[in-house]
């Protein structure tokens, strides 16, 4: 029996974690892998105390610490569910190989995923090219031509964003701009941003590096290509949350629904970072939530 059991091990389930344990709990941790989406980021030069730092890096800088408390990781295995007694005061989760740990406390950090186009090339030139966070990774184009793919706010958003610094950003959607409409009126006074509507991409094109995509016009039916540097793919995230579907209330979107203090609508369960409906899914804001979850869950702790 644990006092916590954080679910994830991105920067929000390490610091949940960290923070427990500072406060005296017996906390383990159970993860597929360390790092989260955080690994899969090339350079981040927006966390503090890092002006410049890989995302292994920082990956590494923060299971370092968490290692040095001598918090558990249970790797081995992943979550298949999670279980809840009638009086919500033990909380279990069950593995995938069926083993089982018991807790009084849950914290849930398990990220989310790039929602992605599945068109040819998009794996390949993953890192040569291809890009999921125009705030990430938008600086290391500064100068060149790159594209952004989706028609919502965090499309357009990204492309108001990369204009600052590119040199042109062509917008491809594959229908109308769904953006609100202050942000369409906002991108398309920029001089530097062109926009495709009702255009699919069929593929990503290049050799060692990205250098351009395949595009079908859906009212004319003529192909062509256009070329760029890189493309920001900004049509949405899916939280990783399909495991906790009809024990946690999940919002539209499939995020986790909290409170202020992190909780879920089942006492004694928090969730933190990119897999709940809090805005803004960065780093620093994730770590942070996870720090928020673990002293809310010590104050649960203590009125047991």
């Amino acid at each position: 029996m644990y006092d916590i059991l954080v679910i994830g091990g991105g920067p929000a389930g390490l610091n949940a974690a960290l923070y427990s344990k500072r406060k005296g709990a017996n906390v383990a941790i159970i993860a597929k892998d360390i790092g989260g989406q955080v690994r899969d980021t090339s350079t981040v030069e927006n966390y503090l105390g890092y002006s410049s730092i890989s995302g292994e890096g920082l990956v590494k800088e923060f299971a370092d610490h968490v290692k040095a408390l001598d918090i558990p990781v249970f790797d081995f295995s992943t979550v298949e569910s999670i279980g809840v007694s009638e009086d919500s005061k033990v909380k279990e989760v069950i593995l995938s190989d069926g083993t089982t740990y018991k807790a009084k406390s849950i914290i849930i950090a398990t990220g989310s995923k790039p929602r992605k186009l599945g068109v040819p090339g998009e794996e390949e030139f993953f890192g040569k090219g291809v890009a999921y966070c125009a705030i990430c990774d938008g600086p290391f184009f500064t100068g060149l031509d790159v594209i952004v793919a989706g028609g919502g706010n965090s499309a357009i958003e990204a492309a108001i964003d990369l204009s600052k610094i590119a040199n042109k950003v062509t917008v491809v959607h594959r229908s109308q701009l769904r953006a609100d409409q202050i942000l369409i009126e906002q991108v398309e006074k920029l001089e530097n941003v062109e926009i495709h509507l009702e255009t699919q991409i069929q593929s990503i094109q290049g050799e060692k590096l990205m250098s351009g995509i395949k595009v079908l016009d859906k009212s004319t039916g003529k192909t062509s290509v256009i070329e760029a540097n890189g493309i920001f793919v900004e049509i949405g995230y899916l939280p990783n949350t399909e495991i906790f579907n009809g024990v946690i209330e999940l919002n539209d979107r499939k995020e986790i629904m909290v409170d202020r203090y992190g909780e879920t609508n089942i006492k004694g369960i928090f969730a933190a970072g990119d897999c709940t409906d809090t805005p803004y899914k960065q780093i620093i804001m994730s770590a942070g939530d996870g720090a928020k979850c673990a002293l809310a869950a010590n104050d649960y702790l203590n009125t047991l």
